[in-house]
This record gives structure tokens, C-alpha cells and sequence, in this order.
């Protein structure tokens, strides 16, 4: 059974946009900030591994420091709350281990009794050909979180605006990431939209579910 309805969902996502101009005078409340936290704690990823981490940058003048590093959009600046999702590097046996004791702990389960889940992620993504590309792959579950993020916000009547216009490296260098086995693959500032955003009221340009949506 639906606990939302499907006109207000999709009332939501048609509302929402990336939006260019944030009311820096607007902050998100820290009720609904915790949920937006806890839809990221939630997001899919593959074995379930979670291979991020979120920086919440709130703090003023770290996010004027960000700005050059985001091609000088306004965003960063404005916006209540930004968020920068960032991939881990590498996976090895012990960040698998460490994933299965908390299967463990939170399940109640025995560390022997997921000999067979470890011994799979293992052949995959430690010992196999996957291994060779994990940043890749570990960046591509950062975008699930962003999407979860982006319709999440819009659920809860937050604008968003994702960023892949900003310079990973001196994101990583800024938030003293080097090291630390994890670099910056996006950000998204969130908040509230401009009441001059012009691109709040443009209708939004989508292909026909026909050209991109196939039954077989």
C-alpha cells in the first residue's frame, strides 16, 4: 500500500530544480535537517558496503573557501547547508570485515555465519577484476546517494542543487581529505530557494516517457 500519494510525489519532483539562487537569510531547521541526514544514512548501495562519507559544511567561512573551488556559483555561499559527497578509494579486507561485524551487531547474526557474504565481496571487489576500479565504482554509489538526497529534500519542500561544476582536488585540499582514504566526487548545496529566482517558475524540459521509457 502507498504511504505517500503518487500526485504528491510527483507534484514534488516537478516542483523541485537546481536551483540557482539560494535566500542566504533561510535556514533549514535542525528537525529537518536530521531527517535529511538520516534519508542519507538510508541510501542503496551495492553489498550494501557504503563506500562515502557527507560532509555537512555549514560553517560561513569554510564556504567562502569553497566557492573558488565551486566555479564561483553563489550556491555555496547562500545556501542553509551544503553537502559534499565524497567516494572512498580503495576497499580492502578489513573495510569488508568491518561492514560484516556490523551486519553482525545489528542483526544479532555470528561473524562465522557470514563466511560466505564476506568470501563474495571479497572475490568481487578485493581479490577481483572490480578492484582495479573501485574509485570509479565507489563514485557511482555516491550519485545514488544523490539522488536520494535531491527527491528527498524535495519531499520534505528543501531546494537542492547538485554540483559537478567544482574542482575535486582543492575540495579535498580545503577539507583536509588527503589521506584519509576517501576524495570528493560532488557537493549540493541546500536551502531555499530566491524569491528573484528566475528559474524557479521555467517549466521544466523533460523527453516524453515514450522516447525514453521501453516496455518489453
Amino acid at each position: 500500500m502507498s504511504t505517500i500519494p503518487g500526485e504528491s510525489l510527483l507534484q514534488q519532483l516537478a516542483w523541485r530544480y537546481a536551483t540557482k539562487k539560494f535566500d542566504p537569510t533561510k535556514k533549514i531547521s535542525t528537525a529537518d535537517w536530521a531527517v535529511v541526514e538520516a534519508a542519507l544514512v538510508l541510501t542503496a548501495s551495492s553489498y550494501g558496503l557504503q563506500p562515502w562519507k557527507f560532509i555537512i559544511v555549514t560553517d560561513p567561512a569554510l564556504k567562502t573557501k569553497l566557492r573558488p573551488a565551486s566555479w564561483n556559483q553563489s550556491q555555496v555561499e547562500d545556501c542553509s547547508h551544503l553537502v559534499v559527497l565524497a567516494a572512498k578509494q580503495d576497499i580492502t579486507e578489513a573495510d569488508v570485515d568491518r561492514f560484516i561485524a556490523r551486519i553482525a551487531e545489528v542483526r544479532g547474526a555470528s561473524v562465522e555465519s557470514l563466511a560466505g557474504y564476506k568470501g563474495f565481496m571479497m572475490g568481487d571487489l578485493v581479490n577481483g577484476a572490480r578492484h582495479a576500479i573501485i574509485p570509479e565504482w565507489a563514485a557511482r554509489q555516491t550519485y545514488i546517494a544523490m539522488g536520494n538526497l535531491l527527491t528527498s529534500a524535495a519531499l520534505l519542500g528543501i531546494d537542492a542543487c547538485p554540483f559537478e561544476g567544482i574542482e575535486p582536488a582543492k575540495y579535498d585540499e580545503i577539507l583536509g581529505l588527503a589521506g584519509t582514504g576517501y576524495a570528493t566526487v560532488a557537493a549540493c548545496p541546500l536551502g531555499y530557494r530566491a524569491a528573484d529566482d528566475k528559474y524557479a517558475s521555467a517549466p521544466k524540459v523533460r523527453f516524453a516517457a515514450k522516447d525514453i521509457i521501453e516496455h518489453r
